[in-house]
Parts: structure tokens; C-alpha cells; sequence
């Protein structure tokens, strides 16, 4: 029976989540399987990878072949190094204490850069937030100054209509007091010659 070490697809739609497992070769993909390795959670950055190491590296030692993505996780968290140096354990060309330290110095090694990652991630995401904000405070500044110059164009048209308005006035006064005066001296010089053309009538 030939066995490989894959990705079994749980999750949701859109978000998957997978099991890192051993299976039968012949069995379906997300079908029964001999063993469960780990979990692997796409949905974070750095993504989220638990495995059994040593459970990885005894199926590998027994000839289980990783598929192209599960080997790339089995890399990163060293179990396709762990299987290399029991390689070497096994043919005599070091012992098990060197084994051992060469992989705990490439574990402190990883552990540092997915750290630096990890804060740089962080990092960028600070950095962006506060770009948003910045930009956010722009735009309402902008805004809040729109209004400021609309209600002063709207103050100052008024105050040009007020103006208008009592130019108008003004000027429309002089000739209505012009009317009124002549008016006035219309019915003055009615009365005065009513009066002659009464006794004019009279005489005769």
C-alpha cells in the first residue's frame, strides 16, 4: 500500500482549513486516512502550521510520498530536515546528539525569521492604518473648509443683496417723492382755478 502525506480541505466556504494527514494513495481526498499529522490555516499571515513532526518523519521514513504542497509545509517546519539528518544518523555519518543540535539551531534560526516576519506584518499594518487615518483627517478637513467658504459665499451674497436692495431704495425714492410733489401741485392749481371758473360762470 502506498501512502501519501496530503492536505485534507475542512472549513467553510472561502475560508478553508486543512488537515495535514497520511492516506492511503487510493483513498479520496478528504476520505479516510491513517493518520492525522497536523493543521495548516491559510487565513492568517504568516499562515498557521501545526504538525507532528516526529510523526511526519517516521511516515517518511517508512516511504510515504508528500504531495507538492504538503511537502512545502513538512520544509517549513523541518520535518523534510529532521528526515535528512535521521538519514545521516542511520548511515553513521553523525551521531544523534549533532543530529539534534543542527536541528535545533535551524528551529532557532526559523523561529527568528518568522518572528522579524511576524513584525514587520504588524508593522505594515500599523503603518497602513495610520495612512487611513491621516487620510480620513484630510478629507474631513477638506470637508469641514468647503463649508466654512460656502457659508461665507452664501454671507456674502446676502450682504450684496442687502446692498442692492437698498440702492433701490434709494434710488427709487426721490423720483416717487418727485411724483407725489407734482401731484400735489396738480390739485393745488385745480383748486386754484376752480374757483375762477365759478364766478366766471356767475357773471354771466
Amino acid at each position: 500500500m502506498s501512502v501519501k502525506i496530503r492536505l485534507q480541505r475542512h472549513g467553510k466556504k472561502g475560508k478553508p482549513f486543512y488537515w495535514i494527514v497520511a492516506a492511503d494513495a487510493r483513498a479520496k481526498r478528504d476520505g479516510r486516512f491513517l493518520e492525522k499529522l497536523g493543521t495548516y490555516n491559510p487565513n492568517t499571515n504568516p499562515a498557521t502550521i501545526n504538525l507532528d513532526v516526529d510523526g511526519a518523519v517516521k511516515w517518511l521514513q517508512n516511504g510515504a510520498q508528500p504531495t507538492d504542497t504538503a511537502k512545502t509545509i513538512l520544509s517549513y517546519k523541518g520535518a523534510m530536515l529532521k528526515n535528512h539528518l535521521v538519514g545521516g544518523v542511520r548511515k553513521g555519518a553523525l551521531t544523534e546528539e549533532q543530529a539534534e543540535e543542527k536541528f535545533q539551531a535551524w528551529l532557532e534560526e526559523k523561529a527568528g525569521k518568522v518572528a522579524s516576519k511576524e513584525e514587520n506584518v504588524a508593522k505594515a499594518k500599523s503603518e497602513a492604518k495610520a495612512k487611513a487615518l491621516e487620510a480620513e483627517k484630510a478629507v474631513n478637513e477638506a470637508r469641514v473648509a468647503a463649508a466654512v467658504e460656502e457659508a461665507a459665499v452664501e454671507e456674502a451674497t446676502e450682504e450684496e443683496t442687502s446692498e442692492e436692495v437698498a440702492e433701490e431704495v434709494a434710488e427709487e425714492t426721490p423720483e416717487a417723492t418727485a411724483e407725489v410733489v407734482a401731484e400735489e401741485a396738480t390739485e393745488e392749481a385745480a383748486e386754484e382755478v376752480a374757483p375762477e371758473v365759478t364766478e366766471e360762470k356767475k357773471e354771466e
